[in-house]
């Protein structure tokens, strides 16, 4: 009787070892790693260089329009005073909206 209780171990054992080793494989699994291709990556990595030059130059041409936009120096005073900005926030708030104290002062009010 032995015999056949080890025989019974052993098919257990056998079928844990199993189920123990698929998990285990489960965990371990990797995706094979692929070789990328070097012209693709050159051309991503130009085009992420190309756009944040464009977004680069786009914000220095937006800055170059509001520094043109005159603005009132007493109207800057005004808005920073009643609204207890900075004087940067005021004039930039008021250059946005070129040079028109109401509308700077409504968008600040929003």
């Amino acid at each position: 009787m032995e015999g056949a209780e080890e025989g019974i171990e052993r098919v257990v054992d056998s079928k844990d070892m199993q189920q123990q080793t698929k998990a285990f494989d489960k965990l371990t699994d990797r995706v094979e790693d692929r070789q990328l291709d070097s012209s693709r990556v050159q051309e991503a990595m130009a085009s992420i260089a190309a756009s944040a030059e464009a977004d680069w130059q786009a914000m220095r041409l937006r800055e170059k329009e509001l520094a043109a936009v005159k603005i009132n120096a007493a109207d800057v005073d005004i808005i920073a005073n009643e609204l207890e900005l900075d004087k940067k926030v005021a004039e930039r708030t008021l250059r946005e909206h070129k040079g028109d104290a109401v509308a700077a002062i409504r968008h600040l009010l929003r």
